[in-house]
């Protein structure tokens, strides 16, 4: 047998070569393996942990609430409720269409519409599907573990008063943002600064474990309110009944504490519920009584014999002689209406709400000498509430385009400047607080500094004139049994865009009680009642009483009166309902009143000129 044939093709490699070869390779392999790894665990760690993290781990929000404003009694005007909002990540749900149904029957919505909106937004991973639900239904349609699909924690804002404090709180959207009234003003102060915490997803979506707290939620501070809930309710009720009645386009009332500026009630109507704030229309969420212009009329008279007085060119028993009734001043005429008021001393000007009298009077003064007395009582100057939106009202300055040779004259029985019922109020609470103007607040406790504008023996001469008016003047339905009252009536044809415009009037009263020790100062406005009654001091004027009988009432301030008080009780004429016992509110003597068209037609220009026509105000 022959040998064995050697391979020759193995004989042309060396084995030992081949060995070191592979094993070069594979270190090598392996030394590459170790390097890559030690750059990634050492060297670039940081970025793969982060892209690590970024598919498990996620930072989600943590919900604060909203602080709580109550009134000053501490009771709760806005709070915040917890809800839920269901959200859903569209890419992950449209990869199980046929949950889709399950889903929108959950929603109570049209399987169509919740699919094109899903189709819509295929291409993100955020979507809210239903805001401020109910926790427990929320709770109830994560349990259907439909992918894609969670709920959110979140706040709502719940007003317990409704539409009776609508236009100073305000309301927030649906992010819990204030967005007007005082929830704007304070929307800082009172949102805080939601949380932040870090947890574990799985690939569902699903939280499986939260293992940071990233940033810890500060619930938004509570904020008091100088309000009274109770009186802010009153208000609002009398305020309603007069509007109603006399068949008005709406109306303001504001109540300021004389001696702190801080508001006790503010309401405005037409209003809205803040709790649905969808069918509200703009015009009813406007606050009518911060931002709204109307002209004085007679309550402007006060302040212009309060600056005669102050500058010492009358006295309050300097005589006025106001015949004929009637005072032509260039092309103008001014009329006293009803009735010629023939002779007056300075009180009787107010009593009687003499026009002719207010336009002698302020004509002994220089016209800037007014001008800044008037400025000075807060007309024409922002009133620094606090409250967004705050007008500063229009007053004419001398030697202005809007300042005419009559204009001095008609402001001083309140036409020719423009102010809103909170600036009214300010001003007669300087007369009630011994001549000093106080900036006015909605926050219990925030006291402002007064600023002195007149005397105090004139602001107290003047509250003693006004008590006339209640007395025996046009105003006899805003007294107070066991009180006395000081206020002063206004009835003030509106301006419209082709001037003032004939059947369609402001009617207003703003008064302080009890007059010899004030504690409250009120402004009601009644605007466009298209009822009988067409008066001041027949509209607002009963109003005044309703809510102020109820304010000292509530406030346990004692009467400054007794003496009617007592012969009431002995009469017999003291029992019921106090607020709204007949016996308190004294029919007026002069219940046929004159034609209400006919006494403004006094200021007609003999030629066309740039001056407006000027009427005249009745008590």
């Amino acid at each position: 047998m022959s040998a064995p044939r050697r391979n020759r093709n193995r004989s042309q490699f060396n084995l030992r070569n081949r060995m070191l070869m592979v094993g070069a390779g594979l270190g090598l392999c392996a030394v590459t393996l170790v390097g890559r790894a030690a750059y990634v665990q050492l060297v670039n760690s940081d970025f793969y942990q982060r892209q690590g993290e970024a598919r498990y781990l996620r930072e989600v929000p943590i919900a604060t609430s909203r602080g709580m404003i109550t009134d000053r009694n501490g009771e709760p005007v806005a709070v915040s409720t917890p809800v839920a909002s269901i959200w859903v990540n569209p890419q992950e749900l449209l990869r199980a269409p046929g949950r889709i149904p399950e889903l929108a029957q959950a929603l109570s919505l049209p399987v169509d519409e919740l699919t094109a909106k899903l189709t819509q937004k295929a291409d993100k991973e955020f979507m809210y599907l239903r805001r401020r639900m109910n926790p427990d239904v929320a709770e109830q349609i994560v349990a259907l573990k439909i992918p894609g699909v969670f709920a959110q924690r979140e706040f709502r804002r719940y007003y317990p008063q409704g539409e009776a404090m609508a236009h100073v709180l305000g309301f927030t959207n649906i992010d819990d943002h204030g967005q007007e009234g005082l929830e704007l003003a304070f929307d800082e102060w009172l949102r805080g600064k939601p949380g932040a915490k870090k947890v574990i997803r799985d690939r569902k979506g699903a939280i499986v474990e939260s293992i940071d707290l990233v940033r810890a939620a500060e619930p938004g501070k509570d904020l008091t309110l100088s309000i009274d809930r109770r009186i802010q309710f009153l208000a609002m009720r009398e305020l309603r009944n007069a509007v109603t009645a006399n068949e008005a386009a709406g109306g303001s009332i504001v109540i300021m504490d004389v001696a702190t500026g801080e508001i006790m009630a503010m309401a405005n109507l037409p209003t809205y519920n803040p709790n649905s704030v969808s069918g509200a229309t703009p015009d009813a969420r406007r606050n009518r009584a911060v931002t709204d212009l109307v002209e004085p009329g007679s309550t402007m008279k006060p302040l212009t014999i309060a600056t005669a007085l102050q500058n010492r060119v009358v006295t309050p028993d300097t005589i006025i002689d106001t015949n004929p009734g009637y005072l032509s001043l260039g092309r103008y005429t001014i009329r006293d209406v009803p009735r010629n008021n023939g002779v007056l001393n300075v009180t009787g000007v107010i009593t009687r709400s003499s026009n002719i009298g207010a336009a002698k009077i302020v004509a002994r003064l220089p016209d800037q000498t007014f001008y800044n007395a008037v400025r000075a009582f807060g007309y024409g100057v922002a009133p620094h509430s606090g409250f967004p939106g705050e007008s500063a009202g229009v007053v004419p300055s001398p030697g202005s385009p809007g300042w005419y040779g009559t204009t001095k004259t008609t402001m001083s029985y309140g036409y020719g400047l423009s102010v809103t019922p909170l600036q009214i109020a300010q001003a007669y609470s300087a007369l009630a607080n011994g001549g000093r103007v106080i900036q006015p607040t909605f926050v219990k406790g925030q006291h402002n500094e007064a600023r002195q504008v007149i005397e105090p023996a004139v602001a107290q001469e003047v509250v003693r004139m006004m008590e006339t008016v209640v007395t025996q003047g046009g105003a006899k339905q805003a007294a107070i049994l066991g009180y006395h009252v000081a206020g002063k009536t206004g009835t003030a044809r509106k301006n419209g865009p082709n001037g003032y415009e004939r059947g369609h009037y402001n009617l207003l009263f703003a008064g302080v009680v009890p007059a010899t020790n004030p504690r409250f100062a009120a402004v009601i406005v009644v605007n466009d009642p298209r009822g009988r009654l067409q008066y001041g001091g027949l509209v607002s004027a009963p109003v005044f009483h309703h809510v102020m009988e109820g304010t000292l009432r509530l406030m346990d301030v004692p009467p400054d009166d007794i003496q009617s008080w007592l012969a009431a009780q002995a009469a017999g004429k003291v029992g019921g309902n106090p607020v709204h016992n007949p016996a308190v509110l004294p029919v007026p003597q002069d219940p046929a009143e004159p034609n209400i068209d006919a006494e403004f037609n006094a200021a007609i220009p003999t030629a066309t000129a740039p001056q407006p026509a000027t009427p005249e105000v009745r008590q």
